[in-house]
């Protein structure tokens, strides 16, 4: 039996980011946890390509585009929706994560969906490095296991 597992070892990767200017305040500091946990993981910082979009749901499509370069390992998105009185927070948010995993699935590059859904400006920075960590830097580790796992597949 051959089990396999991704390991959190980033060096000689090339991931990028995609970020959502809405809300940029909190889609800042999730930039930043992301960045330094991939330079933490080994990813070299002139390997790492960040690109910003008007909004999450604009997202899936730069995405996309970043993958089919065939130069990242994995793609990160990052922003944050924030429900307000209407319903277009559902929409937003059901629509970007639904294309993201999308794009995952059928270009084959790990995407890591690191776009926050609140309820709160508060939750979202409590989301974005204080009480609740930071979920660019989860984002940013888990796209290094993703990558580092089907490079594992690929070379078995």
């Amino acid at each position: 039996m051959t089990t396999y597992a991704g390991h959190l070892d980033g060096s000689g990767l090339r991931v990028a980011i995609a970020c959502s200017r809405f809300n940029d305040v909190v889609v800042t500091r999730l930039l930043d946890g992301a960045r330094d946990a991939l330079v933490r993981h080994g990813v070299a910082d002139a390997d790492i390509d960040v690109a910003w979009v008007p909004g999450a749901w604009e997202l899936p499509v730069v995405v996309r585009a970043l993958a089919e370069t065939g130069r990242y390992q994995a793609v990160i998105a990052l922003g944050a929706v924030i429900r307000g009185a209407t319903y277009h927070f559902e929409v937003v948010a059901g629509q970007s994560a639904s294309g993201l995993a999308r794009v995952a699935l059928d270009t084959g590059v790990p995407v890591l969906d690191g776009v926050l859904t609140v309820d709160t400006i508060e939750q979202a920075v409590e989301r974005a490095g204080s009480k609740a960590g930071n979920k660019g830097a989860e984002a940013a580790v888990g796209a290094i296991e993703m990558a580092d796992l089907l490079r594992r597949i690929a070379e078995s």
